[in-house]
């Protein structure tokens, strides 16, 4: 396995890596051999691959911390994307992936915000209620939009209430998922946006409000 990690080809060295994460043990030097692909292999889907190996393997905190670090530095945007789809298995902090709300690259940026939202209450701990607030009703891209309102539900503060009506007007996948956010909040404005949202346009936003509108069946779970 070990010499596998230094073969020529990019695809049997990721085959590889990817291996060792499977295994769910590695010795101390393969884990140190693992941390030092994210830093050095000249392959993004070698980097990529030793992310998802080492979170799947899992890593003290000075370890993730050193890791984090240099994952989120990667000129590379799939392996900074990979970092944050990682964060919770690597138990970094929630605080550290409000950076990457920001990123200048979309799909990182949309996985942040996902990542953020698997947080939960951690992730509101640090302030990425507001940050994600931001994103939900300012980014250019429909898909990071859609990302961080679905954060703003899974998280359930108050503060993020208002963005996620703000996300009632956007397009209709992000419409959507405000409505879906809205179960975790209470209140007149969100009966009052249920409401509107069952005279949508879309079907699917219709629909998504109808099943938070309509009561439970007797029995069923």
């Amino acid at each position: 396995m070990t010499g596998a990690l230094d073969a020529a080809d990019p695809i049997e060295r990721a085959a590889a890596v990817a291996a060792l994460g499977v295994t769910g043990a590695a010795t101390v030097s393969e884990r140190s051999r693992l941390v030092d692909i994210v830093s050095r292999d000249p392959e993004p889907r070698v980097r990529c691959a030793a992310l998802g190996a080492l979170a799947r393997l899992g890593l003290d905190e000075p370890e993730a911390d050193v890791l984090w670090s240099v994952a989120v530095a990667d000129p590379d945007p799939g392996v900074r994307r990979r970092a944050a789809e990682a964060a919770p298995d690597l138990g970094v902090a929630a605080g550290r992936l409000l950076d990457l709300v920001a990123d200048g690259e979309p799909l990182v940026a949309e996985a942040a915000a996902f990542a953020l939202g698997e947080l939960g209450e951690e992730a509101g701990d640090v302030g990425a209620v507001a940050a994600l607030a931001d994103v939900a009703v300012g980014h250019d891209d429909q898909m990071v939009r859609e990302a961080a309102v679905a954060a703003l539900g899974a998280i359930g503060d108050p503060t993020g209430l208002d963005a996620v009506l703000g996300a009632m007007s956007d397009r209709p996948s992000v419409r959507r998922r405000a409505v879906l956010a809205l179960a975790a909040f209470e209140g007149q404005e969100v009966e009052a946006a249920l409401a509107s949202a069952l005279q949508d346009r879309d079907w699917q936003v219709r629909q998504a409000a109808e099943d938070l509108a309509a009561p439970e069946t007797p029995g069923r779970p």
